[in-house]
Parts: structure tokens; sequence; C-alpha cells
């Protein structure tokens, strides 16, 4: 299976990604077929650079995102262009997973602890 995932880059303790394309059973570093961006965490706001044609071209391939990714390439724009271009299909994974974390985080904080 072809998945877009994060690759590390940078210094210790100054990570840095790129945003890639690749086999599934490869490992984190090793070979891949496409870089699509990258990530830096680091800056403020963190910077995320995404080329558009080459993140649609792979996901109309099938190209599955982990959920990292997932959540990157939606605030690049590039999901929202991809859901109007193909409205059924559906990332079931990452957006299962990216919903749950939501549901998590407000739950905790709408309880209120008493006493």
């Amino acid at each position: 299976m072809v998945k877009i995932r994060l690759r590390r880059i940078g210094a210790k303790h100054k990570p840095m990604y790129r945003i890639v394309v690749t086999d599934s059973r490869s490992p984190r570093e090793g070979a891949f077929i496409e870089v699509i961006g990258n990530f830096n965490p680091l800056d403020e706001p963190e910077t995320i650079n995404v080329e558009t044609e080459k993140a649609l071209s792979w996901l109309e391939k099938g190209a599955q995102p982990t959920e990292t990714a997932y959540r990157l390439l939606a605030k690049a724009g590039v999901m929202d262009k991809f859901k109007e271009a193909h409205p059924s299909r559906k990332f079931k994974q990452a957006v299962q997973k990216t919903t749950q974390r939501k549901k998590k985080k407000a739950k905790s904080t709408t309880e209120v602890k008493t006493p």
C-alpha cells in the first residue's frame, strides 16, 4: 500500500520533516517514491509547504495519508480540494483517529471537577 507520511530530517533536537509518498513497508528514513512537501514544527507558527498538485495526484491514485499527514494536508487546504473533487472518498483510519482525538479533547475540557 502506498502511504503519504512524514520523513524526519534535521539535526538532533531540531527536527524537520519531509512529506513523502512511500511504500508502507519501508522504514521511516528509508526509500520513498516522491517528496510532496515539508514541515517545520519549530517555526512560530509551524511552517507547512505542500505541492498541492502532486498531493492531489497521489490521493487520486489511492495513497493513504497517516494521521499526522492528514492533519498537515488539511491545514494546507489540500484535503478540502480533494473532498470537493471526490465527495464519496474517505480516509477511514486518519479521519477516525482525528475525530476521536477531538472528541476526547472536547470531553475533557467540558468536564468540571467538583470537590
